[in-house]
């Protein structure tokens, strides 16, 4: 049951996705050919009035194709007026730009729903880790209060003990840190102080104590301002980490985090069989990261389309064709090679290390 709530759930951010476009494109008066969900080959195809309505077999995506996309294309008389590229820009902007538009709308009632009806865990000990001092002083369940003095997310934690530096530079493998971390943690529901000395981890080149975050206990449901400001702390966080994806090819480290299709699929299904509250966040986060993801400015993504429309704004005349294929080919490239790399570590995960949600 799981894999169709899953597939639902992505069809249904695609669907919206991809509805941003079409109403859009029908309210500035373009000629809208075909609306898909998925890509081809098709299975099923409906034609109202001058738009096709289609259902592929490849589920990664959709598409909306508008009339005119292309400078190149040929047309009859009766459709030229209608195009895309017979448009002012700001009607091209419009219809591009509501695609992700209607991404983080969605996001973020998402996200609202999640924090007012459900809300979010305590952070806690998720897994020890063997030969690290944490093994032995923290037990799995432990909710974490503070370290060193300051609350904070996982992120934040983690970098409040990676700030202790050895005693000695440069760092060697399983060094000492100068100074230990104190940690407050609620066992039982109870407050214990505890001190832990980080050891360097080559393997993460971090200072570490060695357990694993997660939530544990029972939900806390937040206010509606409360929520709505996670919402768009969420948007913030979720578009610093998208914007240094062009980066991961340079780092190999980094290429090994990138996730694909298989993956982010996978991190639903197993998000829908813990409970609603976990399947609605990370829907969220999918929605949310494919409108900042879209919004990359390299063609063939909406990005790129809203980029060289504004190059046309500024230059006041359209952009040569032949300088938009070569930054299409420029852009397919840079796409092809984060969905290449991130597709081979879902399949390296499938067979090895497996998919976990945190």
């Amino acid at each position: 049951m799981s894999w169709v709530l899953a597939l639902a759930g992505f069809s249904a951010l695609i669907l919206l996705h991809e509805f941003g476009h079409f109403a859009a494109a029908k309210a500035v008066g373009m000629r809208v050919e075909r609306f898909s969900l998925f890509f081809p080959p098709h299975i099923l195809k409906r034609k109202s009035g001058e738009t096709e309505y289609a259902l592929g077999t490849i589920p990664i995506g959709g598409y909306v194709k508008i009339s005119g996309m292309s400078p190149a294309e040929n047309l009859p008389d009766d459709v030229r007026d209608r195009a895309y590229h017979a448009q002012p820009v700001w009607k091209r902007m419009v219809v591009i730009a509501a695609g992700p538009a209607m991404n983080f709308v969605l996001a973020l009632l998402l996200i609202i729903f999640f924090f007012t009806s459900f809300g979010p865990r305590d952070l806690g000990v998720a897994a020890l880790q063997k030969g690290f001092p944490a093994v032995g002083t923290l037990r799995q369940g432990d909710v974490l209060v503070a370290v060193d003095g300051h609350r904070g997310n996982d992120r934040q934690l983690a970098s409040r003990i990676a700030a202790h530096r050895c005693a000695h530079l440069p760092p060697t493998p399983g060094c000492r840190a100068a100074h230990p971390a104190r940690i407050l943690i609620r066992r039982a529901g109870h407050l214990r102080a505890v001190t832990l000395t980080p050891i360097y981890d080559p393997k993460t080149k971090r200072m570490r104590v060695g357990f694993q975050y997660g939530d544990t206990g029972p939900r806390h449901p937040v206010s509606f301002g409360k929520a709505a400001s996670e919402g768009f702390s969420a948007f913030g966080r979720v578009t610093g980490k998208i914007v240094q994806l062009p980066l991961y090819l340079l780092n190999a480290q980094q290429r090994k985090q990138l996730t694909g299709p298989i993956g982010t699929y996978e991190y639903t299904r197993q998000a829908f069989l813990t409970d609603a509250g976990d399947a609605i966040s990370v829907l969220a986060l999918v929605s949310l990261s494919l409108g900042v993801l879209n919004l990359f400015p390299f063609l063939p993504l909406d990005g790129g389309h809203i980029f060289w429309a504004i190059v046309e704004k500024v230059r006041r005349r359209p952009v040569p064709l032949s300088v938009m294929e070569r930054a299409g080919v420029v852009g397919f490239a840079l796409i092809l090679g984060l969905y290449v790399i991130g597709f081979s570590n879902d399949i390296s995960r499938l067979s090895g290390q497996g998919f976990r949600v945190r």
